[in-house]
């Protein structure tokens, strides 16, 4: 077998499977494809111009439904809320905020002690290796700052929770 026959077979075999490859004219229909002519003109479909159509067939998401619990409350996300169940969790809010005050305010107290003014008592290992002692400062100082930070941070969201008015 010459070249020239295998390169005239080959040839003749994608030429003749070429139309079988080819797509359908494909009709868009809002946001679904159809290829049947009928469909198409039925719903005034429009034809897709060049390129081939690749669709993945999904699941369609469901409707959320209105539904609410024994509560009261709606299961929709961003759904309000019963106003005694928003008085229930804001009490519940204030007193978790309040809880971490008082921890942050007493870590305060411990760091403030060790602290001492910025000149805390060195340690054993501190003694003869200075930049150690240094090292601990700095770090208790940043503690400090941080720790503020935190009891700004805690209290500056205690002022946003609304006062509850039932006792938890």
């Amino acid at each position: 077998m010459t070249i020239t026959h295998i390169f005239w077979t080959i040839f003749g075999a994608v030429t003749l499977c070429q139309p079988a490859m080819a797509q359908d004219r494909i009709y868009r229909c809002g946001n679904e494809y159809t290829n049947t002519v009928s469909q198409a003109q039925a719903k005034g479909c429009k034809l897709v111009d060049g390129g081939n159509v690749t669709v993945v067939q999904g699941i369609r998401p469901k409707t959320a439904a209105k539904a609410t619990d024994a509560g009261g409350a709606a299961s929709t996300p961003g759904a309000r809320v019963a106003t005694t169940e928003q008085k229930s969790r804001d009490s519940d809010a204030r007193l978790i905020l309040q809880s971490e005050l008082t921890k942050a305010e007493a870590r305060q107290a411990e760091l403030l002690k060790e602290y001492n003014n910025g000149e805390p008592e060195k340690r054993g290992d501190e003694v003869r290796n200075h930049q150690k002692y240094l090292d601990r400062v700095a770090e208790l100082k940043a503690n400090l700052a941080r720790n503020e930070s935190d009891i700004a941070g805690i209290r500056r969201e205690i002022g946003r929770v609304p006062a509850s008015t039932a006792a938890h």
